[in-house]
């Protein structure tokens, strides 16, 4: 089963990255950008077949690795084929 876990930097939470990207859509001419936040997004394709199974792994691995879960949040979204 395939799941996309997608991990952003929680409220409150300085972001330097998304700072920077803002500065530099101004630089290009794009006004009116207010605020960036940056994240990423991870694509596993698991072996686990029964979604329920596969979300609890992918949700240990966000735990575990994934996020750093003191100043990030992660959302999980099953995939597809």
């Amino acid at each position: 089963m395939k799941m996309r876990v997608i991990v952003t930097l929680k409220p409150g939470v300085l972001d330097p990255q998304g700072e920077a990207v803002r500065h530099a859509l101004g630089s290009l001419g794009f006004e009116g950008v207010n605020k960036v936040r940056q994240g990423k997004m991870i694509e596993l394709d698991l072996a686990e077949t029964d979604p329920v199974r596969a979300e609890e792994q992918a949700r240990a691995m966000c735990e575990k690795l994934l996020a750093n879960t003191v100043i990030e949040s992660y959302a999980l979204e099953p995939l597809e084929g």
